[in-house]
């Protein structure tokens, strides 16, 4: 992730090193085990994220999208992808949630 982690974050990097090293190592692992590019790893991600409803990982990983080489429209489409399967007020809360990244 970049610079400006949330808050939450860095305290759990900070009281539970371990485990966060733990789990990043486990996302690094996922993100390399098979043929799929990072950015559609990162993409993959960021409809899970959407599915989840978790404003904070829509953000994260539609940041991670963009810094993969994603478009916007590639991020963009990733949400509304995954409104069949969600619902769209799901879609598009996520697509609200990462404007900020996509104008900035």
């Amino acid at each position: 992730m970049g610079k400006d982690r949330p808050k939450h974050y860095e305290r759990l990097r900070a009281e539970h090193p371990d485990f966060m090293n733990a789990v990043e190592a486990l996302g690094q692992a996922a993100a390399a085990a098979g043929p799929l590019d990072e950015k559609t790893v990162r993409l993959i991600q960021l409809g899970a994220a959407t599915a989840m409803r978790s404003e904070g990982s829509v953000i994260s990983h539609a940041k991670r999208a963009l810094a993969s080489g994603a478009t916007a429209a590639e991020v963009r489409h990733a949400i509304m992808a995954v409104t069949s399967t969600t619902g769209f007020p799901t879609a598009a809360a996520a697509l609200s949630w990462v404007e900020k990244q996509l104008d900035g």
